[in-house]
Parts: structure tokens; sequence; C-alpha cells
């Protein structure tokens, strides 16, 4: 893959999952890549009993079975022992749901992207300031459209991510806001259609996703 954050610049569209058993999630990556995305953050969940091991494990899986087709990330990542876990299993980014000094400080010190979360401006600014490669703005969809354009305004020069609320309809109003990438898990890998195994299904939403950030990367391009 190329650098990360040069595909993020290019592709715009990360792709995430929480609770999905290891083969069923390299099997649904797989069809995701098929579809065109080349971003998947593989999201630590903090509800099983060891949840390095069971993150690791499955990022190792996806880096060894999609690797040179997609950038895996690590997501929901909240200390440094799961940042080096990450890293050790293959991961090149890492995501959180706030900022933790300690968590960027870390992610930097491994060669990683980091993208932290944030909501108010000072978050922002704290973020960028520690090092931060892009701000994860979250609940996207609670701050809004004119909130995001708002916050743009005297922080054009900080990178945001948004998630929350994101899926085709919204992929390009988000755009239009100056939002460098967005990130969604629940509208294309949907809980009903893994428990399906609808692996279809969960590709055709992400060929809905991928379209509508080429569409709108298109007109932008022509406007």
């Amino acid at each position: 893959m190329p650098d990360v954050m040069e595909e993020i610049r290019r592709s715009r569209l990360v792709i995430l999952a929480r609770g999905v058993e290891k083969g069923l999630l390299v099997e649904a990556v797989a069809a995701l890549a098929d579809a065109g995305i080349t971003l998947f953050e593989s999201t630590f969940d903090h509800t099983v009993a060891d949840p390095l091991k069971d993150n690791a494990e499955k990022i190792a899986a996806l880096v060894a079975a999609v690797g040179d087709r997609v950038a895996v990330g690590a997501g929901t990542v909240l200390d440094p022992d799961e940042v080096r876990a990450a890293h050790d299993a293959g991961a090149s980014y890492i995501i959180s749901p706030g900022t933790d000094p300690d968590v960027v400080a870390e992610t930097k010190r491994l060669g990683m992207a980091s993208i932290p979360g944030a909501m108010t401006p000072s978050e922002v600014m704290r973020a960028w300031r520690m090092g931060a490669d892009i701000v994860k703005l979250f609940p996207a969809d609670d701050l809004g459209y004119h909130y995001i354009r708002n916050l743009k305004g005297p922080l054009p020069h900080v990178p945001l991510m948004a998630t929350g609320g994101v899926n085709p309809k919204t992929i390009p109003e988000f755009l239009s806001c100056g939002i460098l990438a967005v990130g969604t898990g629940v509208t294309v890998m949907r809980r009903d259609l893994l428990e399906r195994r609808d692996i279809a299904g969960i590709q055709a939403l992400a060929s809905e996703h991928v379209a509508a950030v080429r569409d709108f990367l298109s007109r932008s391009a022509t406007a």
C-alpha cells in the first residue's frame, strides 16, 4: 500500500467494524477491497476478556489476507499498550474516540499515522499541537454541517475526519464542509448482513459509499 496519509487524501473513506469474528471479518474486508475500499479500521472491542489479543489477531489476519490492497488501522485505541499491540500486528494508523497524549505520542514514536478524536475547537487545537496527522470529529452528525463549516473557518489548516452519521447521502455534505475524509461502520458492515454472512450485500453497500466519494470528487474537479 502507498503511504497511509496519501491514501486517506486520495480515497477519503475509511470503513470500520467492531465485534466481528475473525474469519468472517477477513471475508468481509476482502469483499470491501473488491468494491474499492482501501482503508479499514479494526476496532478494539473492550467488552471482550482480552481486547489486545482479540484485535491484534484480527489485524494480523487482515494484513496477511488483504494488506496488499487495504491499509489496516486500529480503532477505539485507548492506551499505549493497544497502540503497541496494533503496531506489532501490522496496523499502519491509530484512531481514537478522544485525544490521549500518551496514545498520540506512542503512535508517532512507532511511525504510524495518528487520528485522535475531538469535538470542540480547543480539543481540535490540542490534538493538532500534540502531533495528530488528522483530527477525527466525533460524533459528526450531532455536531452538524453548520458547526463544521464554522470550525473550519479559523482552523482551515487542520485536516479533519468525520465519523458518525456517514452514509452515501451525507458523504457529499461532509466533504463539501471541508472534511478531508469520512469513516463509517454500521452503514456498510451491517449487523444483519454479517449475521447472514451476506458478503455480497456488504460489498454492494461499500460500492455505494465509494461511488458517493468519487462522484463528489469528480464534480469538484469540474466545478
